[in-house]
């Protein structure tokens, strides 16, 4: 859904959309299993740079709830994961805060997003939330004993009949080292 800023001129434009899966890609590793439901509302906040300056940002306020999979830090099955957050988010037309040269920023200005000409989309600013919402390590269970090294096996369901882990040659050569006594 393009969100332009034509549209939000006279009145802030109310969201109440469900993306089916398979409509949103959110990386490799996450899945989404239910619709996810996004409420909310767009809104312009015309910016005063001078006297003949203006530009147009977006705030995006809105709550999104859904379920997710994603896989396991260790043995990469699925891991059911229901996520439900509240967003306020503001975008700024690409190019606006362009300046040559370099130059830093503020704290505040890190929180602004930036929206092509064309539009904000929509499906972007949900496909980041979801992905900050998600934990960055997840576990399908506490003591997870991920996948044997040598031939992949689950070790969760299965006992693996592999000896030892094989040594690389080249570190043949640390073997007999030892630490110094303190």
């Amino acid at each position: 859904m393009l969100i332009e800023p034509q549209q939000l001129v006279d009145e802030p434009l109310a969201l109440d959309v469900t993306f089916e899966p398979g409509a949103i890609d959110y990386s490799p590793e996450v899945r989404q299993i239910t619709p996810l439901r996004v409420e909310g509302r767009a809104e312009l906040i015309v910016e005063h740079r001078g006297p003949k300056e203006f530009v147009d940002d977006i705030r995006l306020r809105a709550k999104l709830a859904g379920d997710f999979e994603a896989a396991c830090a260790r043995c990469l099955d699925s891991v059911p994961q229901h996520v439900e957050t509240t967003f306020d988010l503001l975008f700024r037309p690409a190019g606006a805060d362009a300046e040559p040269g370099e130059h830093s920023i503020t704290e505040d200005e890190t929180e602004i997003g930036y929206y092509e000409t064309s539009g904000l989309l929509l499906e972007d600013a949900v496909r980041e939330q979801v992905l900050l919402a998600l934990p960055g390590r997840l576990l399908c269970q506490e003591d997870c004993q991920g996948l044997c090294p040598q031939c992949g096996a689950n070790r969760n369901r299965t006992k693996c009949d592999c000896v030892q882990p094989v040594v690389d040659s080249r570190w043949k050569a640390l073997a007999d080292l030892t630490a110094p006594k303190a």
